[in-house]
């Protein structure tokens, strides 16, 4: 996907932090529940447990300790390739999701990207990089740490830039869902119906994989032949029955949290093809 450089007026990011989680132990993520929760099960051998949590609570797991965190965008974002091609994505969300609002007439404020080593304090608690990028509503950011996407390539045979991009946006749908209130909404009705915790969690992952797709079919004179297989093959290896199959335990769609590999191409690809958020409504009927 042939993305526009960024422009580092528009886009609001921080790097800091480092690796202060001795033997792979850490914190637990409490909020905006990782995109890619389960893979820490599968590439790192994390108790999925420690990563799937309540989508605004917070969970506080001790301080971590790093370099003071730098604001500057221009610095932190050509730190590396990926880092650059990070940036170039927020940017490109920014401009694409911003006068979507405004047409709502919804307020708007950009998430800010947090690049990270190994681990960091966000609003959310503690995070150490096995966890894989997260949103976090408390403080409206996204983190990662980019080394997770040669882990993306290698262990889970999502290559090629359109599946990293879909990683950015799927996070990114996130924040949408914090500032439309549905984020909220979701965790209310959680809270009052604990048996269907699950089965709203992951029609909240599958808005945020059709947000994804959004974002790109608005964007659709920068995709590049291949970049449509490059996702549907990211959504594929990090469906739930997917990872569950490749860490050697039976299929147990109760205790899906982000959706099936199935379920979470069909959203992604209906994003795409549609360019509409009014086509994300995966809370009408999940199986459609």
């Amino acid at each position: 996907m042939r993305l526009n450089p960024f422009d580092p007026s528009n886009i609001r990011v921080s790097e800091g932090g480092g690796s202060f989680f001795p033997g792979g132990g850490g914190g637990k993520i409490g909020c905006g529940t990782l995109v890619i929760a389960l893979i820490g099960a599968v590439v790192f051998g994390v108790d999925p447990g420690q990563m799937i949590g309540a989508i605004e609570g917070t969970q506080q797991v001790g301080p971590v300790q790093g370099r003071p965190a730098s604001t500057d965008a221009q610095t932190i974002c050509t730190r590396n390739a990926y880092a650059n091609e990070s940036c170039n994505a927020l940017d490109s969300l920014n401009r694409t999701w911003e006068p979507l609002f405004r047409q709502a007439n919804i307020s708007f404020q950009q998430p800010t990207l947090n690049f990270y080593q190994g681990g960091t304090q966000s609003g959310c608690g503690a995070a150490q990089s096995a966890m894989g990028p997260f949103y976090c509503p408390a403080d409206q950011g996204i983190y990662i740490d980019t080394s997770f996407y040669e882990e993306l390539a290698r262990d889970l045979g999502a290559q090629g830039d359109f599946a990293r991009y879909y990683v950015m946006a799927h996070e990114y749908g996130h924040h949408v869902q914090h500032l439309t209130g549905l984020a909220g909404q979701v965790r209310s009705a959680q809270q009052q119906n604990p048996s269907r915790a699950n089965e709203l969690q992951v029609r909240m992952e599958l808005q945020a994989d059709c947000y994804a797709g959004v974002w790109a079919g608005h964007n659709r004179d920068l995709i590049e032949p291949g970049d449509l297989q490059e996702g549907l093959t990211a959504a594929s290896a990090i469906g739930d029955d997917t990872l569950q199959r490749s860490a050697g335990r039976q299929v147990a769609p109760e205790s899906f949290t982000h959706g099936s590999s199935a379920q979470r191409m069909k959203w992604l690809r209906r994003g795409l093809e549609t360019g509409n958020d009014e086509a994300c409504d995966t809370f009408a009927d999940l199986t459609r």
